[in-house]
């Protein structure tokens, strides 16, 4: 798997600085309660979002990006997903006797 930047510079200083952050206050709580297994995972959190800083790669928008991609393509294949109010607006004026139906636009 090719890993390449996905998030700008600006976003990754963001995560930087918060993963520090709380990679200091998280530390400071291990500090006093050491044995709590809850500490050791947010610190593993902290430092999961330097990584994603340094790296500039975020594996959970790799992740919506192609969920994204393929929704576009799956509704691009399917066309019955798409509704047309036209096409709604003509079938219901064929039903009227004659009469012109309304149409605002």
């Amino acid at each position: 798997m090719k890993v390449k930047p996905n998030i700008s510079i600006i976003n990754a200083m963001i995560r930087i600085t918060a993963g520090f952050a709380t990679l200091a206050w998280i530390t400071s709580k291990m500090v006093r309660r050491p044995h709590r297994d809850s500490y050791k995972f947010v610190a593993l959190l902290a430092g999961m979002k330097i990584a994603e800083g340094i790296l500039r790669y975020c594996p959970m928008t790799q992740g919506f990006e192609r969920l994204q991609e393929y929704r576009n393509d799956h509704n691009s294949e399917n066309n019955h997903y798409n509704f047309d109010f036209d096409d709604f607006e003509v079938k219901a004026g064929s039903t009227d006797s004659g009469a012109d139906s309304f149409n605002p636009s």
